[in-house]
């Protein structure tokens, strides 16, 4: 698994933070409030309070050998902008940097961030999965337990129908629909078959589908 630096831990870092640490990752989570940091230091691998507009703080941390950097820093924009400046400037490759608006967040790209998230939009729960996995594409909650994922075919898939694969007694979730270009297989039979480069829709556990898709 990778390992991750949520800086800002309001409502919207905060659930990105846990949500990756429940998928397994080694998660660093910091902010200026003590309070903060105490209410997910028994969650989080690593929490920490510190001024993350300090290059010093920064580098203190080793950002750049995280997988991901999400700036999470919500009402302060000051300090939003400055800290991803700073990791760009660090050489972090991949900075996930949350917006207010569209003009926020075109400010944000042009100044090193990777990725743009605006909060109305995506919920933390789906940003952490889809950051996380290099093979999902899509994620909706449907519980705290529960989503429809949609992913590349794995590997292990290739060649297989989904009798063979049997994923219902295997991993506990079922098939949708299935993508092959430009045709959609929605509830797929036995006999459907998985082909490279298929995307497959699926229901289950969150546990599950996390198993199923790595």
């Amino acid at each position: 698994m990778g390992s991750y630096a949520v800086i800002g831990l309001g409502r919207f870092g905060a659930s990105v933070a846990t949500t990756l640490v429940s998928l397994g990752h080694e998660v660093l989570g910091v902010d200026k409030s003590q309070k903060k940091v105490q209410e997910l230091a028994d969650v989080l691998t690593h929490a920490a309070a510190a001024d993350a507009k300090d290059e010093e703080v920064l580098k203190s941390f080793g950002v750049r050998n995280f997988d991901g950097v999400v700036v999470a820093i919500g009402q302060d924009i000051e300090a939003n902008i400055l800290t991803t400046v700073m990791l760009s400037d660090l050489g972090v490759k991949n900075i996930i940097a949350k917006a207010q608006t569209e003009l926020h967040g075109q400010v944000l790209q042009r100044v090193g961030a990777t990725r743009i998230v605006y909060p109305e939009k995506d919920m933390g729960v789906k940003v952490a999965n889809n950051i996380s996995s290099e093979t999902i594409l899509d994620y909706i909650e449907l519980s705290s337990d529960h989503s429809i994922v949609e992913f590349i075919a794995p590997n292990k898939f290739i060649g297989k129908t989904l009798g063979k694969l049997n994923l219902r007694a295997k991993y506990g979730i079922s098939i949708l629909a299935i993508k092959k270009g430009n045709d959609i297989m929605v509830a797929p039979g036995a006999e459907g078959l998985i082909e490279q480069d298929d995307l497959l829709v699926v229901v289950g556990g969150n546990s599950a589908i996390n198993k199923c898709t790595r």
